[in-house]
């Protein structure tokens, strides 16, 4: 593995850890509910701009990991639960990893 490739990979973890302490954190004070997280998303003009944009990087990496598996790389399926079930932070470094291997 190069250099790159695991510190892609070393990415793709703390994308993956990192966020969900503070999700379960605000899970185990609000409770389980997604209706007030996706309330809080909305609460003033900062949340909404970061709803927009990790919405927008969002949509386009799954075009980008639907178009890499079209092209025959079906790995890159695996980007889209990865981004929207645990983030862009986890689904990002996950495509320029599989990306990489190609590569290097």
């Amino acid at each position: 593995m190069t250099p790159l490739r695991l510190v892609y990979l070393i990415l793709v973890v703390v994308g993956a850890i990192l966020p969900w302490t503070y999700f379960y954190a605000w899970f185990a004070e609000n409770g389980w509910a997604l209706g007030p997280m996706i309330d809080a998303w909305w609460v003033n003009d900062a949340t909404s701009a970061l709803v927009y944009d990790l919405t927008i990087a969002a949509v386009a990496l799954t075009i980008w990991a639907l178009v890499e598996a079209v092209r025959g790389d079906r790995w890159f399926l695996l980007v889209i639960p990865a981004t929207f079930g645990i983030g862009v932070s986890c689904g990002l470094p996950l495509a320029l990893f599989l990306k990489a291997r190609r590569e290097g």
